[in-house]
């Protein structure tokens, strides 16, 4: 990516000379991809070390700190402190400063923007050692504090209504960094009690909001729990955890559907829509499962981030030629678009530049004298306050075996091995130096081995996977096929995949290619779902495909083959299956076939659709109001004007 592009407004907005023009795709929330570009930089350099992502790292650094300085200079009276690239910010921070929160909404989410910039500083240094970023963030924080210092907590709470990201978690960073409780202060002020309180409660009142503004918010206050010690904040984070994470969830790990939680009695537009999860969405769980784990070590937080990490973020770059993924559609037989370097600036764009640096991260974790084993995946750790090495050996999910050897060193410690949900009762095994292990058979929990270990130990552990199906949540006649934690897919054909790597242009993240009939989808025929997965039979030498061939499909007009759903790019796809019984069958699908043809008529003759009051399409068509308010009612959203105001949408013809 060409870096002087992505600082551009940045460099705009301090006043200093022009080094490049910025991308085009997204103007109005210009700024935010840097942010992430920038952690991006850090996280690959800790994971590689590789001296070009520093370099590139420290370069992005230096330059904000002179917009940071420039600014405190050109905006003397709200601007110390200041590094972003909101357009116009002037017109913007000035007035938040003076109380008038309301000006806020005439701009795209400006501190969902900022908040990027906030976590890429804080990364430079986390990940990066950077001081130069840890004091360019520590002053930006100082500047967040001082804009909003004189606001009541009614104006906080009115201007915390519009997208903000996960401005309390950074501020619980600055205050972990510092030690210093103004910062820990603020991130309590910058936490959204319309969520929080709710959340605390064990109230799920998720239904119709926009997922991605809430995830943020659940991280920050997980973060503030953990530095704070605050309970109600643990129990809002967690329970908002376990209510996403669970029945609000996909097989993929993922979550939403056109990027809303959708109310429990319309699951089964997962289904008709081609706007599934959201990247954003799971490379966000995905941190806050790692914050809760930090606060309470359990192991069902690693069952989930091992579904969401194989399933949704590795499938979500392409393997060839690294373009990102927004919208992974549930849709049977449709298909996924890609990003395109130095063009397409989405949120998940960013995201995804942090994602693939960061697959080391959660393998190991270690409190005290215990080292937890949460991940499969081939590793070697340097645990240097052990003057230990620990080497693991493995080709999960191709292979049902792991090796751990202590390749250096001599200490005491716990080994916890994850006993993970999947593994049938009775079949893992695990041996020390080749003598058996005895342990509960609780699964989702962990194995403790605790000993004096040495160098040329081992520790083999045997985790076999078996097939299972997962039903869609709320709609049980369509259903996934599960290979231990692996989600198997099947590609269907490659016709009109329009758009497959996007460009420019303002929607282009959306698979637009036709949408085929559900109806004509392939359909599982059979009385016991339960017992379908025994007529798979495994392909030869792919351990982790199988053929359908067995099984009563019908609108099947060849072989169709499972396989990871993370294998499965440029093409058409089944991801969840209807499941009908022998008797009747033909009915339902003629249900079905006439509900179909009544929306893909409509949706062939659709221009452009956008949802008043819905907040990513408003975004998308431009949307211009005044004395305007949106709302939901009867699970259907609105927009209303009032006392001579209107709101208009930019529609193309």
């Amino acid at each position: 990516y060409d870096v002087d592009r992505l600082l551009a407004p940045f460099r705009k907005e301090a006043g200093l000379p022009s080094k490049a023009e910025s991308f085009p795709n997204w103007l109005g929330l210009d700024g935010h991809i840097l942010g992430h570009y920038l952690s991006a930089m850090a996280i690959h350099y800790a994971s590689t070390g590789l001296p070009e992502f520093r370099e590139r790292m420290e370069y992005i650094v230096a330059e904000l700190k002179a917009c940071q300085i420039a600014n405190g200079i050109k905006h003397p009276d709200w601007g110390v402190g200041y590094v972003g690239g909101v357009p116009d910010g002037k017109g913007l921070w000035s007035e938040i400063k003076a109380g008038n929160t309301a000006r806020i909404w005439d701009y795209w989410v400006p501190w969902y923007n900022v908040h990027k910039t906030f976590e890429g500083l804080k990364d430079a240094w986390y990940y990066g050692g950077s001081e130069d970023a840890r004091e360019v963030f520590l002053k930006f924080c100082d500047w967040a504090i001082n804009i909003t210092s004189r606001l009541s907590d009614s104006q906080m709470e009115a201007m915390l209504g519009n997208e903000h990201g996960g401005m309390n978690e950074v501020l619980a960073h600055a205050y972990k960094m510092t030690g210093e409780d103004k910062y820990l202060v603020a991130a309590k002020r910058f936490s959204h009690k319309y969520l929080l309180n709710p959340m605390a409660e064990g109230i799920d009142m998720l239904e119709n909001l926009h997922a991605n503004t809430q995830i943020p918010k659940a991280l920050g206050f997980a973060r503030i729990a953990e530095v704070g010690g605050d309970i109600t904040y643990k129990r809002a984070a967690r329970f908002f955890w376990e209510t996403v994470s669970g029945p609000r969830s996909l097989a993929i790990g993922g979550n939403s559907r056109h990027e809303f939680f959708p109310p429990t009695e319309s699951y089964i537009e997962y289904i008709h829509d081609v706007q599934g999860p959201e990247s954003c969405n799971t490379h966000n769980m995905v941190k806050l499962t790692k914050n809760l784990f930090r606060i309470e070590p359990n192991a069902k937080y690693v069952d989930y981030f091992e579904r969401a990490l194989f399933n949704h973020i590795l499938s979500t770059q392409h393997p060839k030629h690294g373009g990102y993924v927004y919208f992974t559609p549930a849709r049977p037989r449709h298909y996924r678009v890609y990003s395109a370097p130095n063009s397409a600036m989405w949120c998940c764009v960013g995201t995804g530049m942090e994602n693939h640096g960061n697959y080391a991260e959660f393998i190991f974790a270690h409190l005290d004298d215990t080292l937890f084993l949460n991940l499969f995946i081939a590793s070697e750790l340097n645990w240097g306050d052990k003057g230990i090495r620990v080497r693991q050996e493995t080709e999960f999910p191709f292979e049902d075996r792991t090796k751990i050897t202590i390749s250096e060193g001599r200490a005491r410690f716990t080994l916890m091995v994850r006993k993970p949900f999947w593994v049938a009762e009775g079949a893992m095994e695990v041996t020390v130096n080749g003598r058996q292990q005895r342990f509960s058979e609780t699964p989702s929990s962990y194995i403790a081995i605790d000993r004096r270990w040495r160098k040329g130990d081992i520790v083999e552990i045997k985790i076999p996977k078996h097939l299972r199906v997962k039903h869609l949540p709320n709609v049980p006649e369509y259903v996934a096929f599960m290979y231990g934690p692996i989600l198997l897919g099947a590609k269907t054909g490659t016709e009109d995949l329009r758009g497959l790597i996007a460009g420019d242009g303002r929607w282009e993240h959306i698979a637009h290619g036709r949408m085929l009939p559900v109806n004509e989808a392939p359909v599982l025929i059979a009385n016991d779902i339960k017992k379908i997965t025994d007529k798979l039979v495994p392909v030869k030498d792919n351990p982790l495909a199988f053929s359908m061939a067995n099984l009563n499909i019908i609108n099947a007009d060849k072989e169709l083959i499972l396989q990871p759903f993370f294998q499965i790019h440029d093409a058409r796809y089944m991801m969840y299956w209807l499941h009908l019984s022998e008797a009747g069958y033909q009915r339902v699908l003629d249900s079905i076939a006439s509900m179909e043809a009544v929306m893909l008529e409509l949706a062939g003759r659709t221009v452009a659709f956008v949802q008043p009051g819905h907040q990513q399409p408003e975004a998308d068509h431009f949307m211009e109001f005044s004395q305007s308010n949106a709302g939901i009612h009867m699970d259907q959203f609105f927009r209303y004007a009032r006392n001579g105001g209107y709101f208009s949408y930019l529609l193309p013809t």
